[in-house]
This record gives C-alpha cells, sequence and structure tokens, in this order.
C-alpha cells in the first residue's frame, strides 16, 4: 500500500475510501470539461483510467485531515453547480481570473517545484517535466481549493519537510509501485533503454 505521512491502520482504510471518492467526483468533473476542440473532447477525456490513476498518484500522500477538506470542496462545489476541474483549466489558459491570493498557495507550489528538480538528476530518464508548466498547474489547482483545504495541505507539507520526506518522490513511488514496478531506479533505468 501506498507511503503515507502519519495515520493509524484504522484511518488508513478511511483514507483509500476517502480518495476514492474524491477520484469519483474528480472524473465526473473532468468528464464535463468542455474544450475547444470540435469533437467536444481532449484525447485526455478518452482515457478516465490515466486520469484516475495519476490523481490517485497526487492525493496518495495527503493525510486524513486533508484529503476530507478537499472532499468538502468537492461536494460543496458541486452543489453549487461549480466544475474545479473547469475552472482549473480556465486558469492556467488565463482564460478567467485568479481567484486568490493567498501566498501559502506560491510557497506550497515552489516546496514542490524544488522536491521535483530534486528529483530530475535521481531520475533523468523518466522525469521530463517542465518546471513553468508544472508550478502553473500547480498553483492553479490549488486556486481551486479552499483555505481550510490550503492550510491542510500546507501542515502535510510541513510535516514532510520535518520528516525528510519528498511528496512529489513518494508520489511516483507509490504509482509506480501501484503499476508494479520494483522501485523508481529501476524504472529508470528501463526509461533509458
Amino acid at each position: 500500500m501506498a507511503t503515507n505521512i502519519s495515520e493509524n491502520s484504522a484511518a488508513k482504510i478511511d483514507k483509500w475510501d476517502i480518495i476514492d471518492s474524491i477520484i469519483n467526483i474528480e472524473l465526473e468533473m473532468f468528464l464535463d470539461v468542455k474544450t475547444r476542440q470540435e469533437d467536444g473532447n481532449a484525447q485526455c477525456q478518452e482515457e478516465p483510467d490515466t486520469f484516475k490513476i495519476m490523481r490517485w498518484m497526487s492525493h496518495s500522500v495527503l493525510s486524513v485531515e486533508t484529503l476530507k477538506s478537499y472532499l468538502e470542496d468537492l461536494i460543496g462545489a458541486k452543489i453549487a453547480d461549480r466544475n474545479l476541474m473547469t475552472e482549473k483549466y480556465a486558469l492556467m489558459e488565463n482564460l478567467i481570473p485568479h481567484p486568490k491570493d493567498n501566498p501559502i498557495i506560491t510557497q506550497i507550489a515552489v516546496i514542490e517545484l524544488n522536491w521535483m528538480n530534486e528529483l530530475k538528476p535521481k531520475y533523468p530518464n523518466m522525469l521530463q517535466e517542465n518546471s513553468s508548466t508544472f508550478k502553473n498547474y500547480l498553483i492553479c489547482e490549488y486556486e481551486t481549493y479552499s483555505d481550510k483545504t490550503i492550510d491542510c495541505l500546507m501542515a502535510d507539507i510541513n510535516t514532510a519537510i520535518d520528516k525528510k520526506l519528498n511528496l512529489t518522490e513518494l508520489r511516483y513511488k507509490n504509482l509506480f509501485k501501484r503499476l508494479g514496478y520494483k522501485s523508481l531506479e529501476d524504472l529508470d533505468q528501463r526509461c533509458k533503454k
């Protein structure tokens, strides 16, 4: 099972149920995103299983408290007839004004970017992330979160820093372990070939 910052066994079981609930709502919102393409769907919308595993990866390292808060955000958005995925992609393309000027969002994105940059030399064949795109993606996603969820996320990041963990690396380890790879080092070597 995936690496977790700190929860007891009972909370871990609950955690995976919460993540499943989050992903179900996110997928529904993702599939409802209207694109500017003539056929109405983006290529990535044709691959919901890929979307689900990538979102699982993203959430797999978060605390139960953060996950519960984000699930509340998603449920609240549905009740308010908001699509957080539409908002995120519109923010990424500067189609709507940025709703928040929360310095914690930028701080989180910078930490995540630094973690990603730490990994690039370690796994040069596997990671080819574009730093500016990655940072923009994070900021735009986090701008759709409530302030409560942002505070919870910052607490998770501070816990990881205190424990000298790189949450980006843990996400990738969780993903590739779930996909059946022995280690990130093994996958990086396979990418080299």
